[in-house]
């Protein structure tokens, strides 16, 4: 999925230039089509790539910006064990002014206050983005895609409210080879009275604005990278593709707090004793990512109908079933980074592994046959309503859980509670 607007020297097809133009209505989101092997005949294995924006991936599994794409090792290594891209740190102009403090980061583990054998189900940041000198990064860049020029590379870049360093930071990033970009309106910590990261994406009309600039710069596909803090997230996403980003990622962490130690009274992570709010990712924020990246797919579906603009999903994602269920709501590619920190960078063989597996168990072939196909489940209560009026009609008002207040009983509690449950 791609851009509505024109700028030039994109790749689509290997060795012919992609363009930025407008695009016309086409069916984005495919209903369940399945192919079936003929019957004594061996199943093919699935085929995980994916091509997006023109780019070809061999799975749909990104590194997403962070610790796990801080320098040339880390991302050698993410290439090495078979990610279908990495995304950089992101990078700024003038990284002198970012001071990373230690320790940066607090887990949240299942079970009470301080358990130290739960297992991790959050994680909360308050690392800035990167704070090595533009230029070092820039030249690891290069010498990346001069040994692995067919994997695609992602430059994360964010700056201040001002058109000449956003254009003089895509220029150089371009420069250096990248893909594509991925512009970071979504950092809920750190440099905010700069209008940096957050103080973007939470505004609109700045949004809007910022996005010309850049888009009227980049050569190359632009991903828009949207805050989950914020009432309606597909307000920013809108104002993205239609200012000309070809794709949106969603989303970055959710601003929190993530305790307090009960000993010292001190807030986590403590950093000589203070401590100040993050972003929130892991295990636990995967149903509030499923929750926004819906929002985000059902509005493209309805109001950017084309197959050329691009969904990438982020959050808690540490298998291949929390991979298959931001697909099956309509991403194109889902990234990783706490995953990562937790696991490390061999987990993608697992993620692809279990994607396969589900793929086989539905008889997909390809990533493209179960893209979007649970968009269609998803309605509004009212209607919910209406179904269940109905299908209790159709089986003769067979009860199925009970159907009013009136009918919960203090000795049934449990059970009746249970009949209401759906998984």
């Amino acid at each position: 999925m791609a851009a509505s607007f024109i700028p030039s020297g994109r790749i689509t097809e290997i060795g012919l230039p992609f363009q930025r133009r407008r695009r016309s209505s086409a069916n984005s989101f495919p209903l369940v089509v399945r192919s079936a092997a003929g019957e004594g005949s061996p199943a093919a294995e699935p085929d995980l790539s994916v091509k997006v924006n023109g780019l070809e991936m061999p799975n749909p599994f990104v590194i997403g910006s962070g610790p796990p794409g801080t320098n040339y090792t880390v991302m050698k290594r993410a290439f090495d064990e078979g990610w279908g891209a990495v995304i950089a740190k992101t990078v700024s102009l003038d990284a002198s002014k970012v001071v990373n403090v230690t320790p940066r980061y607090a887990r949240l583990r299942a079970g009470s206050n301080g358990s130290a054998k739960g297992q991790i189900i959050g994680w909360e940041n308050i690392e800035l983005i990167s704070d090595r000198p533009l230029e070092t990064m820039l030249n690891e860049f290069k010498q990346l895609k001069k040994e692995f020029p067919d994997r695609i590379l992602i430059g994360s870049i964010m700056e201040e409210y001002n058109k000449d360093a956003w254009h003089q930071l895509i220029e150089r990033v371009e420069e250096a080879g990248v893909d594509a970009l991925e512009i970071n309106f979504s950092c809920p910590h750190g440099m905010p009275e700069r209008k940096m990261g957050a103080a973007v994406g939470q505004d609109c009309a700045l949004l809007e604005e910022v996005c010309g600039w850049i888009n009227e710069k980049a050569t190359v596909p632009v991903w828009a990278k949207m805050t989950p803090n914020i009432t309606d997230i597909t307000q920013p996403a809108r104002v993205s593709l239609k200012s000309g980003c070809e794709g949106i990622a969603a989303i970055n962490t959710i601003m929190s707090v993530m305790g307090i130690d009960l000993n010292t009274l001190r807030p986590e992570p403590s950093v000589e004793g203070y401590s100040t709010p993050g972003g929130y990712s892991s295990k636990a924020v995967h149903p509030i990512a499923l929750g926004k990246v819906m929002q985000i797919a059902q509005m493209m579906k309805a109001e950017f109908s084309d197959k050329e603009y691009s969904l990438s999903g982020i959050g808690g994602v540490e298998t291949g079933n929390d991979a298959a269920e931001f697909i099956l709501i309509g991403a194109n590619t889902v990234q990783v980074c706490t995953g990562v920190m937790m696991h490390g960078y061999g987990l993608v063989k697992k993620l692809c592994d279990e994607l396969k597996e589900f793929m086989r168990k539905h008889n997909f072939s390809s990533i493209e046959e179960f893209r979007g196909v649970s968009l269609q489940y998803f309605t509004t209560h009212t209607e919910l309503v209406r179904r269940q009026q109905e299908a209790i009609s159709q089986r003769k008002a067979i009860r199925k859980g009970l159907q009013s207040d009136k009918d919960w009983t203090g000795d049934g509690f449990v059970k009746e509670t249970e009949s209401m449950v759906s998984n």
